[in-house]
């Protein structure tokens, strides 16, 4: 594998945010990586946040396999999600092309659920063959066991309304007796400038240490947004606390059962109900059987399932196949 890559966005926290300064970065990084000359390839793969790259890429590509592993739409994340931009307004209806534009530009498209899979493969006008799916998974040189629980609950991610923030900060209150953990900045810091005692706010915590941050949590908390997009993933977060051996709290989304199933690797609940997530978390906290049990079940179901190993031989299969 070769990586052909020009610095772009590696300096700016909000990628999509510097508006006409970022289209000329993006340009002129484009121009310079199409000016090195190529080694012998079979096939190119455009990761996330790959949309803008999909004509540069077909260049690069003179006539060989384009795959685009895209992990979100644009539209979905900027317009329904995050409410940037209005419903129908210019900004929407120029996402959604680009979306589009993307999609029906590679030969394959690999999502990471088959919930995302159809919306996307709606989105492009396209056949659903045209879509694959690989779970994300976990860096395991991070992620990894064994769990090690010294602290109460965890939460870590952006916050951004996919995440269901609110949810979490109203169960904690509900709950008192429980002490939470939640590290991220992001969209919605206004709701964690005022919690409740038992809620402890970290920015940051760097990639590095994030795998130690798992493995001494009493349990990880998922997303439990209610948006169309947040049924349509399985997080980051989710992954990585499985492979480090601890038990997970998510919401019960179409996404969510194609990896977990309730009571038996993991504790689902609905979407944006916080008492609901309130009795999962004092009974997760009550009951040590059921959290060694849930967390080992958890880290088989991520071996089988969402391993570098495993992943990475579908990604082979995949490849083989386009080319």
């Amino acid at each position: 594998m070769v990586e052909r890559h020009v610095p772009v966005w590696e300096r700016t926290e909000h990628k999509w945010a510097s508006g006409p300064a970022a289209a000329l970065r993006l340009a002129a990084g484009e121009a310079r990586l199409l000016r090195r000359p190529a080694p012998r390839f079979d096939v190119v793969l455009v990761g996330y946040p790959g949309h803008l790259d999909l004509p540069a890429a077909r260049r690069a590509a003179r006539g060989r396999p384009v795959v685009l592993n895209p992990l979100v739409s644009l539209s979905d994340t900027l317009v329904a999600d995050r409410g940037r931009f209005a419903p129908g307004s210019p900004p929407a209806r120029m996402l959604t092309w680009v979306d589009r534009a993307a999609l029906r530009a590679a030969d394959v498209v690999v999502a990471d659920t088959q919930a995302n899979a159809a919306h996307l493969a709606e989105i492009a006008l396209l056949p659903r063959s045209r879509f694959a799916v690989c779970f994300v998974g976990a860096e395991e040189r991070i992620f990894h066991p064994p769990w090690t629980p010294d602290e109460d609950f965890l939460f870590v991610g952006k916050l951004i309304p996919l995440h269901g923030l609110e949810t979490i900060v109203a169960a904690a209150e509900l709950a008192p007796e429980l002490k939470i953990k939640l590290v991220g900045t992001g969209q919605l810091e206004p709701v964690v400038q005022t919690l409740p005692p038992n809620v402890r706010w970290t920015r940051w915590i760097d990639y590095d240490r994030l795998g130690d941050a798992y493995r001494s949590a009493g349990c990880a908390l998922g997303i439990f947004g209610t948006s169309a997009k947040a049924s349509r993933v399985i997080p980051n977060k989710v992954f990585q606390a499985l492979a480090c051996g601890a038990p997970v709290i998510t919401a019960d989304t179409p996404a969510a059962r194609e990896l977990l199933a309730h009571d038996e690797n993991a504790i689902l609940v609905p979407a944006g109900d916080p008492p609901a997530l309130a009795r999962a978390m004092r009974r997760v906290a009550a009951d040590d059987e059921l959290r060694q049990r849930i967390a080992q079940a958890g880290l088989d179901t991520y071996r089988r399932q969402a391993s570098e190993e495993v992943l990475g031989r579908r990604w082979r299969e995949l490849l083989e196949g386009v080319v």
